[in-house]
Formats: C-alpha cells, structure tokens, sequence
C-alpha cells in the first residue's frame, strides 16, 4: 500500500483523531480623529483571514468585528477563506460585524471564502408608474351622478378619463362641480376640463379674454396648477389663428396649460388655422394640447376601441382622439386618450 511521507507535525495530527481543532480569530480594528499614522481618518480597511487546515476533525470559528469612529471612511473590504481537507467532520462559523460611525463611507464589502452567496437584488421599478400609450375615457355635458357613471361602466366600459366642462352653458352643457370631482377621483377617473362659452373663436384679444375666464373659473373651482383647459371649437364656428394664438399665451402667462378641441380634419378650418398659428409660433407645437374628433368612426365599447389612428396636425402634441359621438346610452361621447395627456388632466 502506497502511504504519503509526511513531515513529523502531520503525523501527529493524524493519530489525534479523538481531538478537534479549533481555531478563533478575532480581529477588533478602531479607526478615530486620534489614529495613528497608517490608520487616519479616510483610509481603507482591509481585512484577510486565511485557514489552511488538513485533519481528521475541525472546528473553526472566525471573527472580525470593526468599530470605526470617524469623519471619513474609505472602503472596507473583509475577506474570509477557508481552505479546509477534513475527512469525518468539520464546523464552520463565520461571523463578520462592522460597527461604523461616520460623516462619509465608502464601499462596505464582506467577502465569504466559503462561497456562500446570500446576495440580494431588489429593484425598486413599478411597472405601474409606465405611462401607457393610449388610455379609453369618455366626455359628457350632463352631470356626472352615480347613476351616470354605472350607466357608463355597465354598458361601455372603465374610463380612465372624463371630459367635463368649466361652468353652466344654458341649453347645451351642465358645469362641472366639486361634487362630481370627488366622484370621479373616488373611482379613479381623471377629468380633462372644457370651455365652450363661445361661438366665435377669432381675434387674438378675444382669444385672451376667453381664456382669462377659463383661468378665473378654473381657479374657483380649485382646479390645481398644470392642468389644461380646452378650448371648444365646434365646426361651424368661425375660427383663426389670432384667437389660439391669444388663448394660448394667457393661459401659458398662467399656471394652466393650453389645449383645443375640434374636428382636425386636414380639410376643417380649425386645422388650418392651427397650421397657420404655428408657423408665427412654433411652441404651440410643444404646448398646446390638441384634442381631435377626427375621424368619427363612431361609439364602441371599451373592449371595441378602434386602433388608435387619429387625424392631427403633424408635429402638434396629441391629446386624445374622440372617435365617436353622441351614444344613444348614458349621453357620452367615446375617446382614446394619449398617455402623455395624463400628467395635464384633473
């Protein structure tokens, strides 16, 4: 039989078969204002242990505890191996503690030679907090009442958004109030604000005006700052650039933002008139929200939403399209709504 020559010490340890090794390190480093050279404050701390151990039996315990009291701390780096040949048995215990006081650390790292890998990486990332592409909603003169909004839910759908309008219109549209705000918020629905108390949309100062009664409205019924308010322009008003280019400017002078609605057909007067706006100022571009009800391809449900394919001028910043008017039920008009409207809705 082939037997190892080994130097004197080994062969000792191997008839000591009845016996267990143990070995306890314990290393105790304190970094303060008052250390020694070599050790002051902002150096790095390093620890090495190393067991190289060959017997029947072993028992190993290690222990590195660092107290440091500083105002700057470098990196720390604790390392424990473990290079063990035990035949029957053997008991590992590594223990690694750091007690830090300072103003600024560095990288705190404790290296495990045993190859114990507990690490953790959790990521913080919401999924809920990724802004969708399109949204489904609706919008409606009438009020917004219990009865309404199961009305909606039970025959169309879920609506994230609801257009709802700034103060009374006689004979076309009931003001929006505190009341069905809270409604809506309660069920997780926002609401995009309109203005539709005029027929006559030209002329810069008249633009202004109807846009300083929005803001004036809008700030008693304690419509927060950054929300946009959308201007109506029905397709059988008259309409220029002069008033979206005065609608625009009182309201980005004020904490809201601005936005229109209307048929944006290429062929519609309110396209042109907002190409023509544009030219003269190229923010509207950025800025101004629009809102297109073109093309109607008419009311669905939730679930039957058309792809979203609406007609806008090139360039401009999308609001939503409302692809279908006037349902039969509930009194709505229904939308998809672009994800980048959200963070200006109520």
């Amino acid at each position: 039989m082939y037997q190892r020559e080994k130097p004197f010490f080994f062969i000792i340890a191997a008839f000591l078969i009845l016996f267990s090794l143990t070995l306890s390190i314990y290393l105790f480093a304190s970094l303060g204002n008052g250390s020694s050279p070599g050790n002051s404050p902002g150096n790095g701390l390093n620890n090495n242990v190393e067991n190289n151990i060959d017997a029947e039996n072993a028992d190993v315990d290690n222990s590195i505890e660092n107290t440091i009291n500083s105002g700057d701390v470098g990196d720390i780096d604790n390392n424990v191996t473990n290079d063990i040949n035990v035949s029957v048995d053997v008991n590992v215990s590594n223990s690694i503690l750091n007690h830090i006081e300072s103003d600024t650390s560095g990288d705190d790292e404790n290296g495990n030679g045993n190859d114990d890998d507990n690490g953790n990486n959790d990521g913080n990332g919401n999924g809920n907090d990724q802004v969708p592409e399109t949204v489904w909603g609706v919008d409606s003169a009438s009020l917004t009442t219990e009865d309404m909004l199961a009305c909606v839910t039970e025959n169309f759908g879920d609506p994230s958004v609801w257009g709802r309008y700034l103060g009374d219109n006689e004979g076309v549209s009931v003001g929006l109030t505190e009341e069905e705000i809270d409604l809506l918020q309660s069920n997780d629905i926002q609401t995009l604000v309109i203005w539709n108390h005029t027929t006559d949309v030209t002329g810069y100062d008249h633009g202004q005006s109807e846009a300083n009664q929005a803001i004036e409205m809008a700030q008693d019924l304690g419509i927060p700052e950054g929300v946009a308010l959308f201007a109506n322009v029905e397709p059988i008003y008259p309409v220029d650039a002069a008033f979206l280019l005065g609608w625009h400017d009182a309201l980005t002078d004020s904490e809201y933002n601005s936005g229109v609605y209307g048929i944006f057909d290429p062929s519609e007067e309110l396209y042109v008139a907002f190409e023509e706006a544009a030219e003269e100022n190229s923010d509207l571009l950025d800025e101004m929200y629009v809102w297109t009800a073109s093309p109607n391809v008419g009311i669905t449900t939730e679930d039957d939403a058309p792809s979203y394919e609406p007609d806008y001028p090139e360039g401009s910043l999308l609001a939503g399209w409302q692809y279908g008017i006037e349902a039969e039920t509930c009194n709505i008009d229904t939308n998809l709504f672009d994800g980048n409207v959200l963070e200006v809705l109520w």
